[in-house]
């Protein structure tokens, strides 16, 4: 009987002092949890007690500590880009309103010839039609990048696209002299997607190789294994430096400064959005003196 009176108070004591050094460990977590609070510690928490449970409670309060600081990064990142898409969106409407006005307002005068105000007119007209299309490629963005955008998706003929895609732009080509190369694999090359969007990305990616290109333009569709690229490749006078590829498809990124009437700088965001709805891939590369833009997709099934 006394021995059991002996092993029962040593059980007692045992789980007393455990208990009271497991209590010591939760206050010295709730200390370190409220100085990370109160923004007086930045480290995670520091678990001194060797016990299965305690440690798996720490590591779940690191776990949850690096979901709140990451979530705090991006929502920061998002709060920036928002400001700096406001601007660019406050600069880029008012460029064109102001030119407009200017232009409207020299009409008006007296003192112009019939042919001075026929050319001003055709320049304010050209304005209006720079500033519609700023607007819908804003509207288009805005739409796309909305959780509520659904894609419809269907087997798609890719190669068929593509070549439908380089014809319907055969006036463009023919404008700026220019007779694209055309290398499209044999045969037929599916994609499960959805067609207005992939008709999107082409249509955006040949009309910027066209607006900056040197001279040359080449298209290009081929299967790597479970995968087809389109690439979209055009000579440059620009380095990569000059480019910057790290910023190319960020929102009103122009590259080429000199020809920022030409573009509203939202095309290629378009198109990574587009791809990033679609599952798929966009990057850009630089190599002897050429830009080269490469969809990926999964083929079908």
């Amino acid at each position: 009987m006394l021995i059991i009176i002996l092993i029962l108070i040593i059980v007692i004591v045992f789980l007393s002092i455990r208990l009271f050094t497991i209590s010591g460990e939760i206050k010295n977590i709730n200390r370190q949890l409220a100085s990370y609070n109160d923004l007086k510690i930045e480290k995670k928490i520091d678990i001194n007690l060797i016990d299965k449970h305690i440690e798996t409670l720490g590591s779940e309060i690191n776990r949850l500590m690096d979901h709140y600081v990451n979530s705090n990064r991006e929502k920061i990142r998002s709060d920036n880009e928002l400001k700096k898409a406001v601007a660019n969106i406050s600069h880029d409407l008012r460029t064109p309103l102001t030119s407009i006005k200017g232009y409207l307002q020299m009409i008006e005068s007296s003192n112009l010839t019939e042919g001075k105000r026929h050319e001003y007119l055709s320049i304010a007209i050209e304005r209006s039609k720079h500033l519609e299309h700023l607007i819908n490629d804003f509207f288009e963005l805005s739409t796309i990048e909305s959780p509520d955008y659904k894609l419809n998706e269907e087997q798609i003929n890719l190669s068929q696209l593509v070549n439908e895609a380089v014809l319907s732009f055969y006036s463009s080509f023919k404008d700026v002299h220019i007779e694209p190369g055309i290398d499209i694999e044999m045969g037929n090359v599916f994609i499960d997607s959805d067609r207005d969007a992939v008709w999107r990305v082409l249509e955006n990616l040949l009309s910027n190789a066209i607006r900056y290109s040197d001279g040359e333009v080449s298209v290009s569709l081929k299967k790597h294994g479970d995968y087809v690229h389109i690439s979209i490749e055009n000579s440059t006078r620009l380095t990569a430096k000059e480019m910057d590829l790290e910023l190319f498809f960020d929102r009103f990124y122009i590259a080429d400064q000199s020809r920022t009437h030409q573009s509203t700088g939202l095309g290629l965001s378009i198109v990574k959005s587009l791809m990033e709805k679609m599952d798929g891939k966009i990057k850009a590369s630089y190599g002897k003196e050429k830009l080269t833009l490469t969809c990926i997709w999964r083929l079908a099934d």
